[in-house]
């Protein structure tokens, strides 16, 4: 499968679990991460659900993004 025949609701489910991987490699809970954004603890939660598809604003993506400190395209990459 290539990039462009993802859906949607897989490329939710893909960012979700990098930024899971980022967080957790950068040693920040998700309550810190949360705090650090201004979202609450189930929002990052659902964020990272490997069964939810929870969707993301760019500006989101941009906010954890600074704090977890990778570039944002690292989030639209394959592993």
């Amino acid at each position: 499968m290539t990039n462009q025949e993802y859906t949607y609701q897989e490329l939710l489910l893909k960012i979700g679990l990098k930024v899971s991987y980022y967080r957790k490699l950068n040693g920040i809970s998700q309550e810190e991460l949360a705090e650090k954004i201004g979202k609450s603890v189930g929002y990052i939660g659902m964020i990272e659900a490997p069964g939810v598809s929870k969707g993301v604003s760019i500006k989101t993506l941009f906010d954890i993004s600074d704090v977890l400190n990778v570039p944002i395209q690292k989030f639209f990459e394959e592993f």
